[in-house]
């Protein structure tokens, strides 16, 4: 990590910059396979799983014998932690439930809001060398608590065609209505669109690489929603002498081994602190399975001294994190302050991994510096809010010439007259 003391705030937006390709650098190839797709359906998926993929596949729709045989395949261990996990996401999706909200603004004019889930949705949940089976349980349980009709998952097969056990398993568990062996563009594609395998879906939820962030992008022209511009995965730690330089460094490689993509920032007022973070990296490194992919992610990473608690602070809100560490001494004046983060982490004992897997909170979260504007996923995110409202003849009385008044001066007279024809028969 390249260590940078006391920024300037105008090179801030330089030295904070994602390692992400631009939309337009991949753009064209994503158009390209959206099209095939809309035309030939199921033979361009097959087109471009066979090149992306490596495999050649009659059927993309998971039998049930390959559920029965995933689930034979997972360890009494797994299944009672993927449960223990299940269990506290649905204690924590199932507290952010509302009732509705109902409320007479003028005598006998009566205002509510309900919420209705989306029917049919569509989960992307990446495959590849590392198959993100806890991504199906942070979409597809929500998903089942608001009553989704149609919970669609795709995933990208293996050589030999399948998907990851794991994944087969929280799918099954969590109520996934179909699932499919299809990734990259070509699912994001075919969710947009439909084919024979793939129903067409009215919301796309997932993470993904560059590509497949696009891809969601690009479905947005035709109608379909997403969750939110998710892409490579971040995180920013703010650290002090009082943090552990262990798991500070534990919690960088965590997020540095998602991807060569992927990006950590330290943000500390000790020199102290971040040699011993520099120190612990190298030594935990030495041990990680995917230690060339986190080595290239920390090519992108930086570690940044600033002495001034006010400085930092701004530095990450204007960073504005997916992931964000606290463990300071002053933790207080963080948690109070922070504007733009999509999921935060408080103390020495609070690791990321915690809300990657088990602690309840979402992981789907905005990336990119979209926590300035987007949510993370949350049980919001799959049902649509829909106002109604009731006038009985009092209640029209008392707002009728407030209506009269303001559509004629928009100078659209059927919208007074739709009032106008009413007043005049309770008038007499």
């Amino acid at each position: 990590m390249k260590t940078i003391i006391n920024p300037n705030r105008e090179d801030w937006s330089t030295l904070l910059r994602r390692p992400t390709q631009s939309v337009e650098d991949i753009e064209n190839t994503v158009n390209q396979i959206f099209q095939d797709v809309q035309q030939n359906g199921d033979f361009a998926v097959t087109k471009y799983t066979s090149i992306f993929d490596g495999v050649e596949l009659d059927d993309f729709v998971v039998s049930e014998d390959e559920l029965n045989e995933a689930e034979k395949n997972i360890s009494g261990d797994l299944k009672n932690a993927i449960k223990m996990a299940k269990q506290n996401i649905e204690l924590f999706h199932k507290a952010q439930m509302t009732s509705k909200v109902e409320v007479e603004t003028t005598t006998g004019v009566f205002c509510w809001q309900e919420k209705r889930p989306i029917e049919k949705i569509g989960l992307y949940i990446p495959g590849g060398t590392a198959p993100l089976f806890s991504s199906v349980l942070m979409l597809a349980i929500p998903a089942q608590i608001v009553g989704c009709k149609d919970i669609v998952l795709c995933s990208p097969p293996n050589k030999e065609g399948k998907i990851a056990d794991e994944i087969l398993y929280a799918a099954q568990l969590c109520g996934c209505t179909k699932i499919v062996k299809i990734g990259g563009i070509q699912a994001i594609a075919g969710l947009t669109f439909g084919t024979k395998s793939v129903p067409k879906v009215y919301k796309i939820f997932g993470p993904g690489n560059q590509f497949v962030t696009v891809a969601k992008q690009l479905s947005t022209k035709y109608g379909i929603a997403i969750d939110m511009p998710a892409g490579p995965s971040e995180l920013l730690v703010v650290a002090d002498d009082s943090a552990n330089a262990a798991y500070v460094a534990s919690d960088l490689l965590s997020q540095a081994e998602h991807g060569t993509d992927s990006q950590v920032i330290l943000v500390s007022d000790s020199k102290n602190l971040i040699k011993k973070v520099e120190d612990e990296i190298e030594n935990q490194l030495q041990d990680l399975p995917r230690k060339d992919i986190a080595q290239k992610a920390l090519q992108n990473s930086k570690a940044f001294l600033i002495e001034d608690v006010e400085e930092a602070l701004q530095l990450i809100n204007d960073y504005g994190p997916e992931h964000l560490i606290i463990s300071t001494i002053n933790n207080a004046f963080f948690v109070d302050n922070i504007v733009n983060a999509g999921s935060v982490f408080i103390g020495n004992y609070t690791p990321e991994s915690a809300g990657d897997y088990a602690s309840g909170t979402n992981h789907t979260l905005p990336t990119n510096g979209f926590s300035k504007a987007y949510s993370g996923v949350n049980l919001d995110s799959f049902t649509k809010s829909i106002t109604f409202q009731k006038i009985n003849k009092e209640g029209l009385l008392n707002i009728g010439r407030t209506i009269e008044l303001m559509a004629e001066a928009e100078g659209l007279q059927a919208h007074k007259n739709a009032v106008s024809i009413r007043l005049k028969d309770l008038k007499k």
